[in-house]
């Protein structure tokens, strides 16, 4: 990326200080990092494994009213996103060039969707390069030892989540569970598009986040959904469809998942899963889906 377009990314990150909860120390880092014109700054490569990549398209769905306002602009103007294989215009060969060109100065690495490990990891083929098929555990294994920061975006990376649920017939694997190497989890189904920016930008700083015992950052996943939702506390519904009342004695695994979606909400800021009046389903906790069954249960008469 040019290095007036790694300018554009920590100007956005600046600006963006408030949505995106950057501590002072980190800001003075990227404003420092942006008078010396970005230069130096680490790749990022996007793989794509046992997922719906629907995390690409909550990425792809960003909409703010500041820089960058779309994933157009985030993508042409701003992250230096050298390889992602449904938002780069190149494809076969010319692609699988660019990332290995890539993978040989720093990066970071960014795996969407758990490793799938079954029938020699052929439960998921990545790209064929010269006429030689890449699976995903063989793509993860490559390029994760030598990349700057590992983070595993959404659930599926972070912990398995629905793509290894049971019976789990690809055998697929979280991150830091098939590679034995510090990751940086970045939970939710999907996730959220400023969790990533978020991390992104920490990592561009030269910061690393504080994480918890599930590999997550602090900052974003410290508090429970039930812990900041504006219903708590305003009595509990007993059926649905009922406006300002607590979910939780209807399912809702807010009291047990963290993530800080009732005060950054959803699409550009418009709603949120418990704001639509439906419950939380744990999307982002580490026993997601598996954990949570099932999400109703019916009563014995």
């Amino acid at each position: 990326m040019k290095s007036i377009d790694r300018r554009l990314f920590l100007r956005y990150a600046i600006q963006s200080a408030a949505a995106l909860g950057l501590e002072s120390t980190v800001l003075a880092r990227l404003q420092s990092a942006y008078a010396a014109g970005g230069s130096g700054l680490p790749t990022v490569l996007w793989l794509a494994g046992g997922a719906c990549t629907g995390c690409t398209v909550s990425l792809a769905n960003r909409v703010s009213a500041s820089h960058p306002t779309d994933v157009g602009d985030l993508l042409l103007n701003t992250i230096d996103l050298e390889f992602h294989p449904n938002l780069m215009g190149a494809a076969g060969q010319q692609a699988v060039d660019v990332l290995m060109d890539a993978s040989h100065g720093p990066y970071v690495l960014a795996v969407e969707g758990s490793v799938p490990t079954a029938f020699g990891g052929h439960a998921c083929v990545v790209w064929s390069d010269r006429g030689q098929d890449v699976t995903m555990a063989e793509a993860v294994s490559l390029l994760a030892p030598g990349a700057a920061a590992v983070l595993a975006v959404g659930t599926c990376a972070s912990y398995g989540g629905i793509s290894s649920a049971y019976p789990n017939p690809a055998g697929g694997r979280s991150v830091r569970d098939f590679t034995g190497r510090p990751v940086i989890n970045i939970p939710g189904c999907p996730v959220h598009p400023d969790w990533v920016v978020w991390t992104i930008a920490q990592l561009l700083a030269g910061v690393s986040p504080a994480l918890d015992a599930e590999g997550r950052p602090r900052d974003l996943y410290s508090r429970s959904v039930h812990d900041r939702c504006p219903r708590k506390g305003q009595g509990e519904a007993t059926t649905f469809a009922v406006e300002g009342k607590c979910l939780k004695k209807l399912g809702c695994k807010g009291p047990d998942t963290r993530a800080d979606c009732p005060t950054r909400l959803w699409n550009g800021g418009a709603n949120w899963c418990i704001g639509a009046n439906a419950e939380c389903i744990g999307c982002a906790a580490p026993k997601f889906p598996d954990g949570w069954q099932s999400f109703y249960k019916q009563d014995v008469v």
